[in-house]
């Protein structure tokens, strides 16, 4: 057992003064006793919040990092963008894949997240073939997280056709070819390799609608078993959109909805072009849906409709989808900006009639939506969850001696850079005084592996 003591600390019923964390050998929270006199051998902190998990993830994408923003088509969206990152995909190879990931993680872990649901669809050779352990791919991005320390919810994703009406893969796309089968042997093989782990977890993954077929999801459902997530990719473009009432007469949402049990372990990424009875279904459902505000506004996807979606009781997390620019801070201002740019006013993410703090509201939020997504039973400051935490930075910030949700608005509005100091996982110290405690031999791999990747 071991003590820290906050000053303030966030709870799940609120901002609390003085609270003892006590941390089990078991990587859990052993008590959380706010109120509480300071043990005399605790180290102290002055604001520890729960980490923000991130719903989704592309990592293999950070090694295309800011690559992508010279124009190629005087017409540039998502799908001209998309070429670019299957050129990557093309080329990586089993160990660059684990170097780029292991750094990305450690930079997660850095920016005020502890848990990261990888949506993985690259999983053959790079003639298309299957690797001979047929999750060489998923044990890779197993590996990673256990070097960085993150918690990993693991998505083996399906991924069958080229396009709407079972079109075939294109050349490019052969390396994500998979079959309800090769998922099954995916998810089996990687649950057996990471049994016992405090950090990994294997849920399933449907690319999009363009890509599979809903009459797989009965397998699939099957395959991630009673209680583990289920993530895809839905309405991100207005194209797909197009495409989807063009193949089936219905649009996305409405179309996953009227043909798969959509319920509380699904995550619907993106999500971005609904109508109103679409944000209405979608929040009755209980999923989640997965926004990437970041990633989104760099592709262009458009703006989710977030008000009407919360007023209807919607849930919401958030993912860093491409890796282009790691902080959940910075998620949370672009998405609660967007939405005042849309509807030109100020504090718009708030539920209709709500008061207070924008950037408190949205943390909390997003922390329980994020938990649910990833498949996390609990999570945050409170006894038997993983005992995950950050301290922050108050010492970062303009103004002095922040209380409650002031310290969030200060996070998320008026900081550059992430403002996390130190960073537990699984009641492991990750980073100290903002740095990643493997940090340089993580980033050298990480420049080895992505040196041959962007020759030519």
């Amino acid at each position: 057992m071991s003590d820290l003591f906050a000053r303030q600390a966030l709870l799940p019923d609120g901002w609390r003064q003085n609270v003892k964390i006590t941390i089990a050998e078991d990587g859990t929270f052993a008590a959380i006793t706010p109120d509480s006199p300071a043990p005399a051998d605790a180290e102290w902190a002055d604001c520890i919040v729960p980490p923000m998990p991130n719903l989704h993830s592309h990592a293999f994408q950070r090694a295309m990092s800011g690559l992508g923003e010279k124009r190629a088509n005087p017409d540039d969206t998502f799908w001209t963008w998309r070429k670019l990152m299957y050129q990557l995909a093309h080329r990586i190879t089993p160990e660059q894949m684990q170097a780029i990931s292991a750094y990305l993680y450690a930079e997660m872990l850095c920016a005020g997240y502890t848990q990261v649901a990888e949506f993985h669809y690259l999983h053959n050779a790079h003639d298309g073939a299957a690797y001979a352990g047929k999750a060489t791919l998923s044990l890779c991005l197993a590996n990673a997280a256990e070097e960085a320390g993150i918690g990993l919810t693991l998505l083996p994703t399906l991924y069958t056709y080229g396009g709407f009406g079972g079109k075939p893969l294109q050349d490019a796309q052969k390396r994500f070819a998979s079959t309800p089968e090769l998922i099954a042997d995916i998810v089996a093989s990687t649950r057996a390799a990471t049994h016992g782990s405090r950090l990994v977890s294997v849920g399933v993954g449907l690319h999009s609608l363009r890509a599979v077929s809903l009459e797989a999801v009965p397998d699939i459902l099957r395959i991630a078993g009673s209680d583990t997530p289920v993530h895809i990719h839905i309405a991100e473009q207005m194209r797909e959109v197009r495409d989807c009432v063009q193949a089936t007469g219905q649009r996305p949402i409405e179309h996953l909805l009227a043909h798969a049990p959509v319920d509380e372990r699904w995550c619907l990424v993106h999500a971005t072009h609904l109508t109103e009875a679409e944000t209405r279904a979608l929040a009755k459902t209980g999923a989640i849906a997965g926004l990437c505000p970041i990633t989104e506004a760099n592709l262009g996807d458009g703006i989710f409709p977030l008000t009407d979606y919360v007023g209807h009781n919607g849930r919401f997390g958030l993912g860093s989808d491409s890796n282009i620019l790691l902080s959940p801070w910075e998620e949370l201002r672009i998405l609660e900006y967007s939405q005042r740019l849309h509807h030109q006013k100020r504090c718009v993410s708030l539920p209709f009639g709500h008061l207070g703090s924008t950037g408190g509201w949205l943390y909390r939020e997003s922390l329980k939506g994020g938990a649910q997504a990833c498949g996390l039973s609990a999570w945050g400051l409170q006894t038997g969850a993983r005992a995950d935490l950050c301290v922050l930075d108050t010492d970062a910030f303009l103004l002095p001696e922040l209380m409650g949700d002031d310290v969030l608005d200060a996070a998320i509005f008026s900081q550059t850079a992430p403002p996390v100091l130190h960073v537990m996982s699984a009641g492991q110290w990750r980073v100290r005084d903002r740095q990643h405690h493997n940090a340089p031999a993580l980033r050298q791999a990480f420049r080895q592996a992505v040196r041959p990747l962007l020759s030519n």
